[in-house]
């Protein structure tokens, strides 16, 4: 990042609402609100001017975390899972903790891939479960 970004950036902080705004409505295609805070519109500058001089985002980033923001984040184990990929599950069972990992297309158990919590589950105890209740991630 540049000095003269940093410098930017770190001017903001003495400046009025009004020139906030001004400055804002010049960096934005959206115009603020006439009443909108210094508060509120320092750190949106603030990122807007190290974007404008770093770059953003990739797209990619943008339209999952667009998605997440509305809902529709990434499944892993089907329509009723809203479990992100990264996310651990540990449940004791029988005297072991088991550890599970959700993937983008199914989880990991034991060094193994499975396409369900369901199969994981039933794995684990040898009868018939509700992954999602068995691992009690059920909402």
């Amino acid at each position: 990042m540049s000095k003269t970004i940093i410098r930017q950036v770190l001017d903001l902080e003495h400046k009025t609402s009004a020139e906030m705004r001004e400055i804002y409505n010049s960096l934005f295609d959206d115009k603020c609100n006439h009443n909108a805070s210094k508060n509120q519109l320092q750190p949106k500058i603030a990122y807007r001017l190290q974007e404008l001089a770093i770059g953003g985002l990739p797209e990619e980033y943008r339209t999952k975390l667009d998605s997440i923001s509305k809902g529709k984040t990434a499944v892993a184990g089907g329509k009723h899972s809203d479990l992100m990929p990264g996310t651990k599950i540990c449940r004791e069972h029988g005297g072991m903790m088991h550890q599970v990992e959700v993937l983008r297309d199914g989880f990991e158990y034991g060094g193994q891939k499975f396409r369900s919590l369901s199969a994981i589950a039933r794995k684990i105890t040898g009868t018939r479960w509700n992954g999602l209740a068995f691992f009690k991630v059920r909402s």
